[in-house]
């Protein structure tokens, strides 16, 4: 059984020197920009550069973050990237945004492409899209049970990388606008504020109830590698180097069958201890912690020792020598490090010896002298012709300089090829497009005038053949709605999705990749949502790549950037509604006080006492496999259409709206009526400016 990697954060560079000296096989690190911890002391191209000669140097891969959604502007900082990270050699890149794979796939075809685990890749279906794209590895969602990964692992080609301790965010990553609809630092660009750990609580519940307590499954590593899981990562590029050396002793234990120090772990940094809640498949209270006095003054016992783990070189790299004197001839020294380097280094040749020969036991003392280097001798073989001397001198100067040689040799950096093969100019069309009304809602929401009013109405699988019954939608109106989220129903969903396409349904919403396989797999034309994350030319241009009809742009787009992205294929906005702002598949609620009692929708209230609806669609008949958090407020756009214009359609996104209340919403937005919502609303992050 093939052991998986230990991959560490390296969010400066002692944590990289930290994460290599205590053992781990690569290491992750972001750029000054355009990764998802730009907080984090992160490296300059220089200081990139010798972080890789540093890894390599040592037989530790260097993986880039390049892993935040992209907007228009940034396109040449994309570009520098890409190119820096093929000119130093890394390893891969990451990424969640398909412009930017794509632009690395074309411009360094040899540089390795990653899935960030902000694409949301949660089920096969996703993995299977992304070897159709073109990456190498998957970074999966941190919510699947060991069931999921397994099944993932089993039928996919890719590599699958899975988180095993760290921090937990309470949404799905990539699926969270909660920093940026409250404080406009967004998750999915690296500057997420985390509002979560702030108090939120639910009627009878906790008083922090978004914030999950850390990962830990460094005693489970024999099973993660049972499975099939090529890579074991370590979150934590915000944390400090002891953090760094704690994680990855104990992972490297682990996956030597040794003792799990869960105290020092602990003592390091946790949130009142740690949970394997996803992984076992108990999604309860349990999981839920936060960051206690005696979590923080635990550490101070502790980091000195972590320190001394890392604080001179480890040999990492076994190496075999070969000497050889004889008479009248240089003394040679030739080091291999078994990957097909070898270093080669001559000396003065032998004297004669007047009192004590050199034995090869007496030149084996000084040749495995590798102290202060990367180096470790597994193997010393000597030819040593009998009667001659060689001074300890010589054979120090040879053995350094060999070692010398091969340390340049694996530090040497080598780079990918690059080519600037990305597009600048994007089409767009001359024509001033007004806007059609698409409603998102549920069959008992729906009413003849919104079926009427609206070009397009996406509902549930559920409701789409009793809809196509009562005659209300022609069924070339109704766009099938798969669920945001899939860990196990999508079996399920495909039935559906084929049931609706066999009463005359040909489209349906693709809020993630594996959605996307889905749609496809029935036969249905996929049409992207607002979950896509999509907030570039080079990403439409890639989704409309995939099939695409149209698609929902990310509402963390400025109105003025969501106009201005090439037309290749039609592109709309939420323009009502309470926003999703979590995907959470551990629901508060149901940790506060169970589903039984649930109404329907229910609140979490923060800590200035504004509340934030969460629903798992069970008010409505469809209980998700996750529940959302909801926007405290509505977005209301009705009375600033004509500032829409240009864009292809406008969806309302209703939730727990009635069906009167949809009417009349769907006529104001028919009329652009400011009248058409009382009370307090919101222009969402349209006219704002999103970091």
């Amino acid at each position: 059984m093939k052991q998986p990697e230990i991959l560490a954060p390296a969010g400066s560079f002692d944590s990289l020197v930290a994460a290599v000296q205590c053992g781990a096989n690569a290491v992750y690190l972001g750029g000054k920009d355009l990764n998802a911890r730009r907080n984090a002391g992160n490296f300059d191209e220089d200081e990139l550069r010798r972080a890789v000669e540093y890894c390599h140097l040592r037989g530790v891969k260097v993986y880039q973050t390049i892993n935040i959604v992209l907007f228009e502007g940034e396109v040449e900082q994309a570009v520098q990237a890409i190119r820096t990270a093929a000119q130093v050699g890394v390893d891969a890149i990451l990424t969640q945004d398909m412009g930017i794979a794509r632009m690395a796939m074309d411009c360094a075809p040899s540089l390795p492409v990653h899935a960030s685990t902000q694409m949301s890749i949660h089920n096969l279906e996703g993995a299977k899209m992304c070897e159709q794209l073109g990456f190498r590895r998957v970074v999966l969602a941190r919510e699947l049970t060991a069931g999921e990964i397994r099944h993932i692992c089993e039928n996919t080609s890719l590599e699958v990388e899975v988180f095993v301790h760290g921090a937990l965010c309470m949404s799905v990553s990539g699926q969270c606008y909660l920093s940026s609809m409250i404080g406009e630092r967004s998750g999915n660009r690296g500057l997420c504020a985390q509002p979560c750990r702030l108090p939120f609580q639910a009627e009878g519940g906790e008083p922090y109830a978004l914030s999950l307590k850390d990962l830990s499954l460094a005693d489970r590593i024999g099973e993660l590698a049972e499975m099939g899981v090529a890579s074991l990562k370590i979150e934590g590029r915000m944390k400090r180097p002891e953090y760094v050396a704690a994680a990855v002793t104990a992972v490297k234990a682990a996956s030597q069958g040794g003792y799990v120090d869960f105290e020092t772990l602990r003592s390091v940094f946790s949130r009142s201890g740690f949970t394997k809640g996803y992984f076992e498949g108990r999604m309860d209270s349990k999981m839920f912690g936060t960051r206690q006095k005696e979590d923080v003054t635990s550490a101070a016992g502790v980091l000195k020792d972590l320190a001394r783990l890392y604080d001179r070189e480890n040999p990492l790299v076994p190496v075999t020598m070969d000497f050889t004197a004889k008479a009248g001839q240089p003394i040679s020294l030739t080091v291999a490090d078994g990957e097909g380097r070898s270093a080669f280094a001559q000396g003065e040749a032998p004297q004669a010896a007047i009192n004590k020969p050199t034995t090869p036991e007496r030149a084996e003392q000084n040749l495995a002298k590798t102290g202060g280097t990367a180096f470790a001798v597994s193997e010393i073989r000597c030819q040593i012709e009998d009667g001659l001397m060689v001074p300890a001198a010589e054979l120090n100067r040879v053995r350094r300089e060999a070692l010398d040689q091969l340390a340049a040799l694996r530090s040497a950096v080598v780079p990918h090829a690059f080519s600037d093969m990305v597009d600048r100019n994007h089409p767009k069309y001359l024509n001033i497009k007004i806007p059609t009304l698409r409603a998102r809602l549920t069959a008992n929401q729906l009413s003849d005038e919104v079926a009427e009013w609206c070009q397009d109405v996406i509902l549930p699988l559920g409701d789409i053949p009793r809809t196509v019954q009562r005659g209300i939608l022609a069924p070339e109106k109704i766009i099938a709605e798969i669920p945001r989220l899939l860990f196990k129903g999508s079996a399920a969903a495909l039935e559906g999705l084929q049931a609706a396409a066999a009463l005359g349904v040909r489209r349906a919403w693709c809020g993630n990749l594996g959605a996307i396989h889905l749609a496809r797999q029935a036969g249905l034309t996929p049409v992207g949502g607002y979950s896509l994350n999509i907030t570039n030319s080079w990403a439409v241009r890639e989704y409309a790549r995939l099939g695409l009809e149209d698609t929902e742009l990310s509402f963390e787009l400025a109105l003025p950037q969501a106009k201005a992205l090439g037309d290749y294929l039609p592109q709309g906005i939420l323009a009502y509604g309470y926003l999703p702002l979590m995907a959470l598949r551990n629901c508060p609620i149901n940790a506060a006080k169970g589903c039984a009692k649930c109404r329907g929708y229910e609140t979490l209230t923060d800590r200035k006492g504004v509340r934030f609806m969460v629903d798992c669609g069970r008010s409505a008949g469809h209980k998700a496999e996750v529940s959302e958090l909801f926007n405290s407020v509505p977005l209301y756009l009705a009375d600033r259409l004509r500032e829409l214009e240009g864009l292809s359609f406008l969806t309302l996104y209703f939730t727990r709206e009635s069906a009167e209340q949809c009417r009349e919403i769907t006529r104001a937005y028919r009329e652009g009526s400011a009248q058409g919502l009382p009370g307090e609303r919101t222009r969402g992050l349209y006219y704002r400016n999103v970091l």
